[in-house]
């Protein structure tokens, strides 16, 4: 395996909340690794923008504290962190006023053709005031391309009022909604498997497959983040986005080609046949509780009279030829059993098995189980002979491809999404970007399941720490015949 970096051209970089978490935590070892494996140019340029007061030393001192802190001292090469430091300006602007935006004027068009990207990584509060700002000093003119970050709204109609807003100062072509989950390797590996390869896709297709789960879980709570995740919930926070863009990723036909505009329309087609959740049945959700020496939700977000819903689990079907009657399941949640990220495609059972010991007279299924995180990698599993004298006795066997082995062979390290999708922008690359279209057709399906909840009013079953999840989600999945795939 032979990592092959494609360098990108000298730009200009603005953040906007560049003292913020995700700067610090995802921006920044970003950029510090692409410069460090040679993506990166030395001359070019990142500015971080926000409304604290700081020197461009000070801020040299935050950028490298975060270093330490996220990627490592260890992994640290003092060289590079010398010319990434060097790299870096800081501007105070206040979003809410003309103050400081007038030190911005410098990445104005000046006609070079020079990339400039601006990333939005503020509260959504700020999209608005930001752009503006940036409008009336003329850092909207020309081609620059801006890079906002999730939540794009909290229901269909605040997600067609920011696209309206975004579009009245951008070209569509300019606007870089990032989702990090199409950033990850594995799910880069999942085109690349569906459509590059002729052994899978004659199989996909409801002849073939039984059905598709896409699991999201995570371990720990929400970890500091009460404040914006009570009101939100599971739905808002993972299904409406990162969820139901891998289910796009698996359902979507065939692009003509691998381009930007191909790719996002084969995923829209995908939102727009989903079909409404209208059985109570069909969308459980629940509430974490309090156990393993952790505080219940309403005891960690300071609300004991919250509804706001930290798992969700769903039945739904794509209504078109290739998926009649295929069930996609989707679950996410947090204080589960393990942190994994998911999508299995299983395929129908052989319809005669000619093996006496095979049970219930069937072999077992085969299943292509794509794992986002931790450990990325496919795995497919086939039914063979149990090794040995005594029979035909059958087994499950595992083809494993986990990329966190080959790359360690190699010793190569992971890039993180964050990586990928930064030096995608500067390229111009929207491939891996959602369209306007998708994110408003996501939330058209979202929206009534929400609705439905909101109008019972009923607080979400609680589950406990460490577990699946709630009762109902198993039941979900037992009604059809069928179990969720472990989490760990």
């Amino acid at each position: 395996m032979v990592a092959r970096v494609v360098p990108v051209e000298p730009f200009d970089l603005v953040v906007f909340g560049a003292t913020g978490d995700l700067a610090r935590r995802k921006l920044i070892p970003a950029l510090y690794h692409r410069l460090h494996d040679g993506q990166m140019p030395p001359d070019a340029r990142i500015r971080g923008a926000a409304s604290s007061e700081h020197s461009t030393e000070n801020y040299r001192n935050i950028v490298l504290e975060a270093l330490n802190e996220f990627v490592g001292p260890d992994a640290l090469d003092k060289d590079c962190v010398d010319r990434f430091l060097t790299m870096i300006d800081y501007h105070r602007v206040d979003a809410m006023s003309e103050s400081g935006w007038a030190s911005l004027l410098p990445y104005k068009d000046d006609g070079s053709g020079r990339p400039r990207v601006f990333y939005l990584s503020v509260a959504p509060r700020f999209f608005e005031p930001v752009v503006t700002r940036m409008s009336e000093v003329g850092l909207t003119e020309g081609e620059p391309r801006i890079v906002v970050e999730k939540p794009l709204g909290r229901d269909l109609a605040s997600a067609h009022k920011l696209n309206q807003f975004l579009g009245s100062k951008f070209e569509e072509r300019q606007i870089y909604r990032i989702d990090h989950y199409l950033g990850k390797e594995t799910v880069q590996n999942l085109m690349a498997l569906r459509f590059a390869n002729n052994l899978f896709e004659p199989l996909w297709n409801a002849g073939h497959v039984d059905h598709v789960q896409i699991t999201v879980a995570e371990s720990v709570g929400v970890e500091g983040r009460g404040a914006y995740y009570d009101g939100i919930g599971a739905m808002r926070d993972m299904v409406q986005n990162h969820m139901l863009q891998l289910l796009c990723l698996i359902a979507m036909e065939p692009p003509a080609n691998f381009e930007p505009n191909a790719v996002r329309d084969e995923k829209l087609k995908v939102l727009r046949a989903l079909a409404p959740i209208t059985d109570a049945d069909d969308m459980v959700r629940g509430q974490y509780a309090a156990g393993k020496g952790n505080p219940s939700y309403q005891e960690e977000v300071d609300n004991p009279t919250s509804h706001t819903e930290t798992f969700v689990a769903l039945k739904t079907h794509v209504s078109n030829w290739r998926w009649a009657d295929v069930p996609f399941y989707l679950r996410t949640g947090k204080r589960l059993r393990a942190r994994v990220s998911e999508i299995s495609v299983t395929f129908k059972a052989v319809p005669h098995s000619i093996f006496p010991t095979a049970k219930n007279g069937k072999a077992g299924h085969n299943v292509l189980a794509i794992r986002l995180q931790p450990d990325e990698g496919i795995r497919l599993t086939m039914t063979i002979k149990d090794p040995g004298p005594g029979g035909m006795r059958l087994a499950p066997a595992e083809l494993d491809m986990t990329f966190a082995d080959r790359l360690q062979a190699a010793k190569l390290r992971m890039p993180d999404a964050y990586e990928r999708l930064v030096m995608d922008v500067v390229r111009g690359d929207q491939t891996l970007f959602m369209r306007g279209d998708e994110v408003e057709a996501a939330w058209a399906w979202v929206d009534p399941i929400i609705a439905a909840w909101e109008e019972r009013a009923e607080y979400p079953p609680t589950y406990d720490p460490g577990s699946a999840g709630p009762e109902d989600a198993l039941m979900l999945m037992h009604r059809d015949g069928r179990r969720w795939r472990e989490i760990g």
